[in-house]
């Protein structure tokens, strides 16, 4: 499998693509008014405690209040996670009003980005990610990420990670590049998260409520840390300065690495050339077609994301059941990529072709399994219910990618359906009577859109002579090229 990473910068925004085989699995945007915010630590104080959910609003200094759960500050210690990060082992949680106080003042770090209406997620479990490892600030936790699945490598890093931590007074996880690495490269990014530390600490000491502390780096400089490794092929960068960046801070950090680190200065925009725009495109629709001719439909709501499977022109060439599985199976491997892709992530329901055959439901969930693999989110499928459908979770830490490029529609507000002409006419003829029996007017002026004011006009004349002489006035449409179709204004003239 090639592999290779596209880094596309411009004075207000930073894309980055990640190609696989020639096609795009990944989109990652930074905008410079917009910058995400997880991995940041600040310094914040509580402004609200609330019992009822076991949890505190922190003002950090955001727009919005950040959430503080009880889970994420009452345990002293953390497992690994896939991707090297961490997550709390299952402990009594004391209640909140033990842990914080309003107006305390709190030192947190942001683990997900305020999303939708939502809040910004903290931790009081700082954390210093490397190249290699993550630092615990708080705990003397060592783990090995579980991607790792040799248990002579893990026992190998264990080993090295309790000789590079001894006396250091924290904890340290070994993330999946740390795969074979030898202990010069672990001990020089010990050092490297040990000094920053440090700094963060200094910081912390004279940081008032609203300070951050310490901030991720930009997201060029994340990828290199956190996707640059062996399987890498290239990494092909269009602004000769972000090169420039980039290159010094692979030769620092991953010196074997940093000769794969092109610039692109072709004249045709990088994205184009690797046929990454219209792959964005294709993902902010709601269908995606399979090449047998099946497609699916993906929706996101503030509940879940469901992706629903449809034959579409596949007819098969055995019967329905061969049909439905190899449909299936097409499904499996495209729905992985598009949520890694789409970067959708929480509650997801997929619902497949209803199959009968036991083993035809086994390798098709086995076939999500193994594309799901690939993906970095840290992902949970359950078997296929008797409904045919699989619940799986994927962790989300920011926006999908539709949320971060696009806004609800103002003619729809979000709801994704308007009203038809014919609604909208019936609405008007209520607001008239409505109008005319609370005030005195002459005649009335009504102001639609086009395609309301051509129905009222053409398919709705009758009715409207009728209304006319109901209430013993003339009413007058005009079209207004501005309106959306659901608009529309009753002037008494």
């Amino acid at each position: 499998m090639t592999e290779e990473i596209l880094i596309n910068v411009t004075p207000r925004e930073a894309r980055v693509g990640v190609v696989e085989n020639g096609m795009l699995q990944e989109v990652h945007i930074e905008r410079n008014g917009h910058r995400g915010y997880v991995g940041n630590i600040y310094c914040g104080r509580v402004q609200r405690v609330m019992c009822g959910i076991q949890a505190a609003f922190v003002d950090i200094g955001l727009a919005r209040s950040a959430f503080l759960h009880a889970a994420d500050m009452a345990q002293a210690t953390l497992a690994a996670e896939p991707d090297g990060g961490g997550t709390q082992a299952p402990v009594s949680v004391p209640a909140i009003t033990e842990l914080v106080h309003e107006g305390q003042r709190v030192i947190v770090q942001v683990i997900k980005d305020p999303i939708s209406s939502k809040g910004a997620r903290l931790s009081t479990h700082l954390s210093i990610p490397s190249r290699y490892l993550v630092l615990l600030a708080h705990s003397t936790t060592l783990g090995v990420s579980v991607r790792i699945e040799d248990e002579a490598e893990r026992e190998r890093l264990r080993t090295l990670l309790g000789e590079l931590a001894a006396d250091g007074g924290f904890g340290l996880i070994a993330r999946t590049n740390a795969e074979g690495v030898g202990r010069e490269q672990l001990a020089e990014d010990v050092a490297y998260v040990t000094r920053v530390w440090h700094t963060v600490a200094a910081a912390i000491a004279h940081a008032e409520p609203g300070d951050r502390v310490y901030e991720e780096p930009a997201l060029p400089l994340r990828v290199l840390r956190d996707l640059l490794h062996d399987d890498i092929e290239k990494v092909r960068v269009d602004s000769h300065e972000t090169f420039e960046r980039a290159r010094a801070f692979a030769r620092q950090f991953m010196p074997d690495l940093s000769g794969r680190i092109e610039h692109y200065p072709g004249e045709r925009p990088i994205f184009d050339l690797y046929g990454v725009e219209d792959e964005i495109q294709k993902a902010l629709r709601k269908e995606v077609p399979l090449k047998s001719g099946g497609y699916l439909v993906i929706d996101q709501t503030e509940a879940m994301t469901t992706v629903d499977v449809n034959t579409g022109a596949y007819l098969g060439t055995r019967n329905l059941e061969d049909t439905a599985f190899r449909t299936n199976l097409e499904a499996a491997q495209a729905s992985a990529r598009q949520l890694r892709l789409r970067n959708l992530g929480g509650i997801i329901i997929i619902d497949f072709i209803d199959m009968h055959d036991d083993e035809h439901k086994r390798q098709v969930l086995r076939t999500l399994e193994k594309a799901l693999a690939h993906d970095r989110a840290k992902t949970t499928v359950y078997d296929i219910s008797p409904l045919g459908l699989v619940e799986m979770t994927r962790k989300r830490t920011t926006d999908s990618l539709a949320r971060q490029l696009c806004e609800p529609c103002p003619a729809c507000a979000g709801r994704g359906i308007v009203k038809t002409a014919e609604t909208v006419g019936y609405e008007i003829f209520r607001e008239i009577t409505r109008a005319v029996r609370q005030f005195n007017a002459e005649k009335l002026l009504v102001l639609a859109a086009p395609k309301v004011v051509a129905r009222m006009l053409e398919d709705e004349s009758s009715a409207v002579a009728e209304l006319e002489a109901f209430i013993g006035k003339s009413i007058r449409f005009q079209p207004e090229e501005q309106y959306a179709q659901e608009q529309f204004d009753v002037v008494l003239l």
